[in-house]
Parts: structure tokens; sequence; C-alpha cells
């Protein structure tokens, strides 16, 4: 069954005679009972396994994290994406990032896809509130944005990361404006805080009712800014980077106050509490410098320092405490399902989970649990290929590109490749692995169209983080700084048939800067001629001396498409608009 489907018979039932674990929720959200639990999700940007001072690190103090990790059961051989986008779809999905249109961060391949059921909307289908705060990167626009896929309360920054190009300009952690159900808000206080600040309002304001708050901070992801006062303790010891560890260090403080919140609420009890990172370490391991664990690999790695990450899981009333260790393989798609069983919500029908409930490891009642294969990759282009950074995983075993094989529980630094010892245990992972990569590699033709012309977004904001086509998109502010020469096109969906105006610029609508002038620390460019490309219309003007945008008036078709601009100067240097806005004026009669 399709998302649309899924929320359409969850709609019919709430307004009907409600049964199970959805009545039950909606019941008590207008009462002070509370059976069923609340839930949190932390995710840390950027944050390895190593980054932790309870897991080892000599360097890095992370107390309130530490009494974290005494309190909860710890899933220590836990699995996550190598990077950002695709580790959040597969856990906002329970599916593998590959078969949810999910492999990288840019070129469009970071949104998810439309039909895929969303933790949020089944947490929504329970009776929860539900509430995001910080990093999304799934998506900008409708019908991709956290809004849109089950968020009834949305407060996040734009793009990958913050000062990437969808995000408001200028933003630099500190002092910024975020968008806040869909629209922008100054806000003042370092990001970190900002966030903890808004999950908290969230929790206090709904603590007579179930709640879902996802709480994905941006840090410490780069660039590396953090007030002094966080740094300063690291910068004169053995610290591979200071400001990522005084990153941390403040990511540790907020973890600090939240737990200070939940028992000043009586919440602590009843609230499950997850916290876990989106993959290897960024900065906490570089050039041999730092801690990392004793595994091999950092952020982007198909080796484990790449994807193992923490994950922490405590939830007082329901008996995970005490500081106990799961140490079978877990991963990121195990998560939904298992919040599923706790919370007693609504499964969604038809869909197909790649991960499984690991409620019975957490309360250590699995007794033979079974040996299953799980595969992670990192693709980061715009078309997959297979085996590219692959790691095909069981308890003991890594597959590593399809050649190489590691026991790790001998050899967890994956330092001895064992492969032409164990032809058999190659072969089987490799079986596994073509398996899979037959089912998730269904729909990799496809596009994740960005709709133009919906009631739910106009005008629309294109960036070129979401070109395809190309080489790596100017994905940072500091690339459109630069004025760098690439292009690409956007898949779009126009919803209606009518007239739009679509205009191209160099700088967002929050700068609005001429075309060809430069900003402090960027530079000037040239354009005399702006061209539109959108289905069959090809449409080219003159680019005025001082205009900040050119616009054309198109009349547009329904349907699936792609628009593509140039900007291109007399001396035929080109590149395409980094920003444009498409606004449907008008239907067609």
């Amino acid at each position: 069954m399709h998302r649309r489907e899924f929320l359409k018979v969850l709609g019919a039932a709430a307004g009907a005679s409600l049964g199970g674990s959805v009545k039950r929720c909606l019941a008590m959200a207008s009462t002070n009972e509370k059976r069923v639990p609340n839930v949190i999700l932390v995710v840390t940007d950027d944050q390895g396994y190593g980054d932790l001072g309870c897991h080892g690190n000599p360097i890095l103090r992370t107390p309130h994290l530490d009494a974290l990790y005494q309190q909860s059961v710890r899933l220590t051989d836990f699995h996550v994406g190598p990077t950002c986008a695709p580790t959040r779809a597969s856990l906002m999905t329970g599916r593998y990032c590959n078969r949810t249109g999910v492999w990288h961060t840019v070129m469009g391949r970071s949104l998810l896809r439309r039909d895929e059921v969303t933790m949020a909307d089944v947490f929504a289908a329970g009776g929860y509130r539900t509430g995001i705060f910080g990093k999304w990167h799934l998506g900008d626009n409708y019908p991709f944005r956290p809004q849109d896929r089950g968020f009834q309360e949305a407060f996040v920054h734009g793009g990958g990361g913050v000062g990437q190009t969808p995000d408001f300009w200028g933003n630099d952690y500190f002092d910024d404006t975020y968008w806040h159900n869909g629209a922008p808000e100054k806000h003042s206080g370092y990001c970190t805080d900002i966030w903890f600040d808004g999950a908290m309002r969230f929790i206090e304001a709904n603590r007579d009712r179930p709640f879902f708050a996802y709480l994905a901070t941006n840090a410490p992801h780069g660039p590396y800014n953090v007030a002094r006062r966080y740094s300063d303790a690291y910068r004169d010891k053995e610290a591979p980077n200071a400001d990522f560890y005084g990153m941390i260090a403040n990511i540790d403080e907020n973890m600090s106050r939240l737990l200070d919140r939940l028992k000043t609420l009586d919440l602590e009890a009843n609230t499950i509490l997850i916290f876990l990172t989106d993959n290897g370490t960024a900065a906490g391991f570089q050039r041999g410098k730092g801690f990392n664990a004793g595994m091999r690999g950092t952020k982007g790695s198909e080796y484990d320092g790449g994807h193992r990450v923490p994950c922490f899981v405590r939830w007082p009333a329901g008996g995970l405490v005490g500081g106990r260790d799961v140490t079978r393989l877990t991963a990121h798609i195990d998560l939904l399902p298992t919040l599923i069983e706790m919370c007693g919500l609504p499964k969604p029908p038809g869909v197909t989970f790649d991960g499984t409930s690991v409620l019975s490891l957490l309360k250590g009642q699995a007794g033979a649990w079974a040996d299953r294969v799980l595969v992670t990759d990192s693709q980061r282009i715009e078309h997959p290929e297979k085996w590219r950074q692959s790691a095909v995983m069981t308890d003991r075993w890594r597959l590593v590109n399809g050649r190489g094989l590691y026991d790790i529980h001998a050899d967890p630094g994956q330092e001895n490749d064992i492969a032409g010892a164990h032809p058999e245990v190659v072969q089987g992972l490799r079986d596994a692995y073509e398996k899979w990569w037959a089912d998730v590699s269904q729909r990799f033709d496809e596009y994740c169209e960005i709709v133009l012309g919906s009631d739910q977004e106009n005008p629309v904001r294109l960036t070129c983080h979401d070109w395809h086509g190309g080489d790596l998109p100017p994905w940072n502010q500091t690339h459109v700084l630069n004025g760098e020469p690439k292009n690409g096109f956007w898949a779009v969906e126009v919803a209606r048939a009518g007239e739009y105006e679509i205009s191209l610029r160099r700088w967002p609508l929050e700068v609005d800067r001429p075309i060809h002038s430069a900003i402090p620390g960027g530079r000037a460019i040239q354009a005399t001629r702006a061209r539109l490309t959108v289905g069959e219309i090809d449409v080219e003007k003159t680019v005025p001396d001082g205009a900040r945008e050119v616009t054309f008036l198109v009349r547009l078709k329904p349907g699936k498409t792609r628009l593509q601009t140039w900007l291109t100067a007399e001396d035929g240097t080109s590149r395409g608009a980094y920003f444009v806005y498409v606004k449907r004026v008008g239907s067609a009669s």
C-alpha cells in the first residue's frame, strides 16, 4: 500500500469507530492518563562511535551522555549508512535507503519517495503529536518536507547542513534563520541550543498526551563553529579538531538540559529515549590523530568506522535500564519496527520493512536469535553502481566491496583480509548481496519529482543542490559565492495546467542582489543571456544590467518533466541559475 492509501485508511479510521492502539492513544490524548510511552529520538550529525567518553575516548569529556549510557540498554553492533541522508531515510522508513530513492546527499537523490510511509506518519496515526527539530535532509520542497511527511510541527534548517545552498542565506550556527512549519523565523543563540529549546517547548506543550519528538542536531557537522568556551578545553591537547570536540561538548550539555526537563515534568519513567548518530566520525580521527574505538574508516567508509555507531535505548517504565549491552547485529532499519511494537502502534498495511523489531533483544528475552545478513553501502553518485563501497554483514563476518572478508570478532580493526581462507563464506555473502541488489534496485531509474503549482507550496523555491545530470552541484553557499560554472536539471511535476512565473536568480530572495554582482566573500559573474527549458518550452531573454532576476511567463501542462536554466556570458561561459522561483499565477481555462 502506498503512503497516500495508508493515510486515507487512517483518516477514515480516525473518523469512525476506532479499535486497538489508535483508539487507545487518541483517548488518552484527551486525559491525563499516560500508559503508552512518549518517544524522543536524538540523532547527532557526524559524531562517530569513538566520539564519546563512555566508549573510551581519552580526551573528549561527555559526562551526561556517559550517564545516559550507564542507564540504557546499548546496541553495541548497531549500523547505519556511511553518510547523512541515507541513514535518515532508513531511520524514517525501516527500509533500506536505496529502495526509498535516497542514496546520496545531493543531486536530487536525498529526496524521500513520496509513497514511503514515515515514522512520523505511523506515530501520528497512533494518536501521537509529532515534531522534528533540527536536521531533516530528505527534501526541502513539497511533497518531501517534514510537514508533508507526518510531522505536525517542523522546526528545521534547509538542505543537509547549516550554510548549505538550500539553507537560509548566511546562516552560520549563531543567530540564524530557520524554517518553522514552512515559514522563516529569525532566532538568537547557537543552533544546537535552539533545537533543544524547540524540542523542550514541544515536549512541555504535549506533556499530557503521547508525543514523538525527533531531535536531529546538525552538530557536530562542519563547518566547525562553536563558542570558544566549549572548544578551548581541547585546543592544547591531542584533539584532532578542537572545535569538533567542542560541538560535542555542547551537545552533551544540552542532553543534560533535556534529561533534567523530563525529570521536572515527571516524564522520565515513561519516555523512550533513544540516542544514536548518523554515520562514522567526520573529524574525530584524522591523520592518525584522535580516537576511533579501534575501527577502520571514518564517515563515508564501507568499513565499520564509517557506519557502526552508538545506540542507547532507555525506558525505565518498560524495564530498559541498567547499563546492559546487546551484542547482536542490529541497524537503523530496526528502529521503526521496534517502536511499533514498543508503543502498540498500527503497522502500516502493505509496507514491507527490511528491519525487524529488536524489542526481545532489548529486554534480554531473545533466546535463540537467528543470525542475519544486513547490507550497507555508500553510493554518493547519481546512478548507483553494484558493489560500490558496500559491506555485507553478519554477527561475525564483513564482506567489503564484494572481495575482502573480515572476521569482526577476531579482527575488529579489519586489518586482515581472509577471503582466500573462506571461499564458501565469501560466496554465501555475495549471493546474499546479489539478492539484495536485485530487490532494492528496481526503481533506480525513477526520479523524485518536486511538485510545482500545488496549493501546498506556491511559489516553489528550487536550488541547485537538487540538480540532476551533471557534476557535483553547488551544494554549499560558498560554491554560489564563487560563481561555479556548473549546471543540471530539476526533475519536476507540474500539478495543474496554467500560467507560471519562473524567475531565474543567482542570489536568493533574502540576499536580493543583482545577478552580476558580488557580495562580501564572493566573486562577480557575467551573464548577458538567460535561457529556460521546461518540457517542450525553450525560451531566452537578455539579462538587463542590474537585474536581480529574469522572469519568464510560460503556460505549463500537468505532468512530470525537467526544468533547466542557463545564465550565459558573451564569451560563452555558462552556469545554471542557482535559485529559481516558480509561481503558479493562473489556472488554464
